[in-house]
């Protein structure tokens, strides 16, 4: 067994950022105004490699507000279990005080109040800043990304991810692996790769259909002070199912298991010391991993977004989760001796872009890369006189005002919006840029169609959706939230099985339940059907927005949740 005295170590020495009892109190250190740039980034703690992770980005290139979830079920063995806890519960579990910094990056209580206080989180910027000075502590510091890194913004969707790869190529980044960048299609996917990226793009578990042959590195080993790390990719798994698999119909995915088990042996073989998984599996899914494939010391977790102020031991493995859209960076010493890792010590950095300051080379960079767009983004379309964000399981406001937007716009009676946890919160009181809402919608198949479904077809439709995300076996599920849905009600039972979740499915407008055989009209978007027919989600919500001017949301309690 792998000893935990580092990591026990570095947590005391730290706890006093966290704000953890009998430590010290992070948030009256912010009042004081004597929280430094310094504290946030540390030293680090005792090893001779350091990795440095950082995933699910989504292009957010910019400082932001992102409140995290205020429903994260888990099921099975899962439940109760991080990060399957939220608010008080949370802040309990890893020591955390009401109100400090960590208590706003880590969870949704008070968001409002604190984000006014403590401001926007990320920016790459800021991140150079604490990877250069992670670098100038430990120079053999690897920095690897989790994926999720090309789409999310307009302008990576107006280069088709080329900004993105410029910045990461800036940034240093010296191994990726993949989710969302097959979005932009296979042939774009190479493109980039053979002209442009430069860090490892690692994939073992993608396979050619027509051989059956990997497509991609599977690993990569990186000699650093004198110790042997070998890093495997694992992208996410269910590719052809969450997203079009027409964009890339020559390539398999899947979970591989044995895949993976194999080529951790190849990797120790080979000479590794230390193995990394750099997945994007969703952290469940990884969780399971470490229990099904011996030999990983370390896997780099991502695609679910959950951010974690301590590693998660699973026999003999740490798995680190490291948030997303640029709010946090986990930096990682590991003790290798005699070739197997001894210790380990993990800090999460929250990048607070008001206390960090911004590398200047990173700054010109991302203005260059903006300034195409600049004007476009900028202009106002309205205001928000509620707080606009979008995760949580089952409902989220921004998804709430696209709802809206499909049911005025395209004249339908119920819509559908995917549950996507990626996307830029905005407060109240500010305005709403074009920029917000590319920055919850800019993706490669935004046409929202309307069309007669019925009300069978619905609840298929959703209990399909709740399989995936509340299956107690953790390789049934996809990542993402529940389907958002307007002009509908309904009732879930997390516990029941496959079919039977969804129950109480009512038309809001008439307050009647839904008939099997009768047909609604639905408007949605982000079909993975080709060929899918309509206007762009972004023009959509853009000429809601505009007739709105103001736009205020009352409180979502259609969804009635039982068992989570």
């Amino acid at each position: 067994m792998i000893s935990r005295r580092h990591f026990v170590q570095a947590a005391l020495a730290t706890s006093a950022l966290y704000g953890a009892s009998g430590f010290g109190n992070w948030a009256r250190l912010a009042a004081q105004q004597t929280l430094s740039q310094d504290d946030l980034i540390g030293t680090g703690g005792p090893g001779n490699v350091t990795l440095i992770h950082i995933t699910d980005i989504h292009a957010q290139t910019q400082p932001i507000y992102f409140r995290e979830p205020e429903f994260n079920i888990g099921v099975g063995i899962h439940a109760g279990q991080p990060p399957h806890l939220v608010g008080a519960e949370f802040r309990a579990r890893f020591g955390i005080t009401q109100g400090s910094a960590m208590d706003y990056a880590l969870t949704y209580t008070d968001f409002e109040a604190m984000a006014r206080g403590y401001g926007r989180m990320g920016g790459l910027d800021r991140i150079a800043t604490v990877v250069k000075a992670i670098r100038a502590q430990a120079p053999h510091a690897l920095l690897l990304d989790g994926g999720d890194t090309w789409q999310g913004s307009l302008p990576s969707l107006r280069t088709r991810g080329l900004d993105m790869v410029q910045l990461m190529n800036a940034l240093g980044v010296e191994a990726m692996t993949s989710h969302w960048e097959f979005t932009l299609g296979s042939d774009r996917v190479n493109e980039l790769l053979e002209n442009h990226v430069d860090p490892a793009f690692l994939g073992a578990n993608i396979f050619d259909v027509e051989w059956d042959e990997p497509v991609y590195d599977d690993y990569k080993i990186f000699e650093r002070n004198g110790t042997a790390i070998g890093v495997i990719g694992q992208a996410f798994p269910y590719m052809p199912i969450a997203n079009p698999g027409w964009m890339f119909p020559e390539l398999s995915f899947g979970l591989r298991r044995d895949r993976i088990a194999e080529v951790v042996q190849e990797v120790r073989a080979a000479g590794a010391e230390v193995v990394v998984l750099l997945s994007h599996n969703g952290f469940d899914v990884d969780r399971q991993f470490a229990r099904d494939i011996p030999g990983i010391d370390v896997i780099l977790t991502g695609h679910t977004h959950d951010a974690l102020p301590e590693p998660i031991q699973v026999g003999n493995t740490f798995l680190i989760a490291s948030g997303s859209h640029g709010k946090f960076l986990s930096r990682v010493d590991l003790d290798v001796q005699d070739g197997a890792m001894t210790g380990i010590s993990h800090r999460l950095i929250p990048i607070l872009s008001d206390v960090i300051a911004p590398d200047p080379e990173m700054t010109a960079l991302v203005a260059e890369t903006r300034a195409p767009y600049s004007a476009e983004m900028a202009e106002v379309i309205g205001q928000s006189g509620s707080l606009l964000y979008r995760r949580g399981n089952f409902n989220g406001t921004w998804d709430d005002v696209i709802c809206d937007a499909l049911i005025s716009q395209r004249d339908a009676q119920i819509a559908l919006s995917p549950g996507f946890r990626w996307g830029a919160a905005v407060l109240p009181g500010q305005d709403i840029t074009r920029e917000d809402i590319y920055n919850v919608t800019a993706m490669t198949y935004p046409n929202a169609y309307r069309m007669e479904m019925s009300g069978g077809q619905l609840h298929t439709i959703m209990e399909d959706v709740a399989a995936n995300i509340f299956n107690p076996d953790a390789y049934y599920q996809q990542g993402g939230d529940m389907v958002r849905v307007g002009g509908m009600g309904y009732r879930i039972d997390t516990t029941q099985p496959q079919g039977s979740r969804i129950t109480e499915m009512t038309l809001l407008a008439t307050g009647e339940r839904l008939v099997a055989d009768q047909n609604y009209v639905v408007a949605g978007w982000a079909s993975v059907n080709e060929g899918t027919e309509g206007p762009a989600i972004w023009d959509v919500v853009e000429n809601h927005i505009r007739a709105q001017r103001t736009v205020t949301l009352e409180p979502n309690n259609t969804v009635d949740v039982v068992g989570g």
